[in-house]
C-alpha cells in the first residue's frame, strides 16, 4: 500500500524495532495542559503517526469544531483557528521548534477529526518530513481553511508525491463543519472516500448533503439511523465475532434518532470502513 522511498544503507543510529514506538501527550499553549494524543508505530520500513482527535465528551474540543474564527497566512490562506492551535501555535503566534531530521523512512499519516490536520506540515516549512511522507489519512475530518488553503495543501502534495485520502462515513456530521456556504470561507480539499452505511464506498470530490441540515435528507437520514441500530444487533453474525458493538455504542446509535450523524463520527464505523470497504475501493494497493 505505501511505496518505499528507499532506506540509507549507512545509519549511524541503530535501526529501530517494529512495533508501538511511543505514545505522547502534546501541550496546548492556550489551554495549558496537554489535549492532543498521538502515537507511533513501525512496521517494517514503514511509520504511522496517528493523531487522536475530539473526545466524545470534550466540550472544549466540539466548540472549536464549530468555531469560524480563522488566521490568515501570506502565501498559504485563511485557516481555521482551532487546527492552528492544534498545530501547536503559541499565545504570543510563535511556533515551537522542531527536532532535527535523521529518520528517512516512509512515513504515513492518519488523523481523526480536528486534530488529523496536524500531518499537513507544509504550512511550515517542514520540506525534510514531507519528503518521507507516504500518505495522509483522514477520518471524519472538519473544514479547515479556505480556497486558497485548500490549493496550496493540494499543490504540496502533489509536489512531494504525497496520497491523500479523506474518508466520510454516512451522515457524520463533523466532515459538514464549519458550514460551507455564501457566508463562510471554509471548504474541503483532495477527494473524499465516501462510504454508505453498508460500507460501500466510492470516491467524490465533495461528500453528499455537504452542509448536513437538509429537509429533503431529512427522512433518508433516520431511516439510515434506524438500519444502523438494528445493525448493531446482528453485524457480529454477519460479519464476524470482531465486528460485535457493546452496549454503549448502541445507546449512541439510539441517540442518533434525535440527533442524526452524531453516532456515525465515531470510531467504530471508520474502522469497520477501511475493514469492509477499503479493499474494494482501492483493490491495487491490498
Amino acid at each position: 500500500m505505501l511505496r518505499e522511498r528507499g532506506l540509507p544503507t549507512n545509519q549511524s543510529h541503530p535501526p529501530l524495532a517494529d512495533g508501538i514506538l511511543g505514545s505522547y501527550n502534546f501541550w496546548n499553549d492556550y489551554q495549558r495542559k496537554a489535549t492532543t494524543q498521538a502515537f507511533m508505530l513501525r512496521d517494517r520500513d514503514t511509520i504511522v503517526v496517528a493523531f487522536r482527535g475530539t473526545e466524545p465528551f470534550d466540550t472544549y474540543a466540539w466548540c472549536l469544531d464549530l468555531d469560524l474564527s480563522w488566521y490568515e497566512l501570506p502565501g498559504v490562506g485563511k485557516i481555521h483557528r482551532g487546527y492552528m492551535k492544534a498545530l501547536g501555535l503559541r499565545k504570543n503566534f510563535s511556533w515551537p521548534k522542531e527536532l532535527a531530521p535523521r529518520l528517512k523512512t516512509p512515513v504515513p499519516s492518519a488523523y481523526y477529526a480536528i486534530k488529523e490536520k496536524l500531518r499537513s506540515l507544509a504550512v511550515h516549512g517542514e520540506t525534510w518530513l514531507m519528503e518521507r511522507l507516504e500518505g495522509v489519512y483522514t477520518f471524519g475530518q472538519p473544514r479547515v481553511g479556505d480556497d486558497k488553503f485548500g490549493e496550496f495543501m493540494e499543490r504540496a502534495f502533489k509536489d512531494h508525491r504525497i496520497d491523500y485520502f479523506r474518508s466520510v462515513i454516512g451522515d457524520d456530521i463533523v466532515p459538514r463543519l464549519p458550514y460551507d456556504d455564501s457566508a463562510s470561507m471554509f471548504k474541503h480539499f483532495g477527494r473524499c472516500c465516501y462510504f454508505n452505511s453498508k460500507y460501500q464506498g466510492k470516491i467524490v470530490r465533495e461528500e453528499p448533503n455537504k452542509n448536513y441540515f437538509s429537509l429533503l435528507r431529512a427522512i433518508p437520514m433516520m431511516m439510515d439511523t434506524w438500519y444502523k441500530l438494528i445493525r448493531s444487533f446482528v453485524i457480529a453474525r454477519e460479519k464476524g465475532p470482531s465486528y460485535r458493538e457493546g452496549w454503549l455504542m448502541r445507546i449512541f446509535r439510539a441517540i442518533g434518532l434525535l440527533i442524526p450523524g452524531v453516532p456515525a463520527h465515531f470510531p467504530q464505523d471508520y474502522v469497520n470502513s477501511a475493514r469492509l470497504g477499503a479493499s474494494q475501493l482501492f483493490p491495487h494497493q491490498q
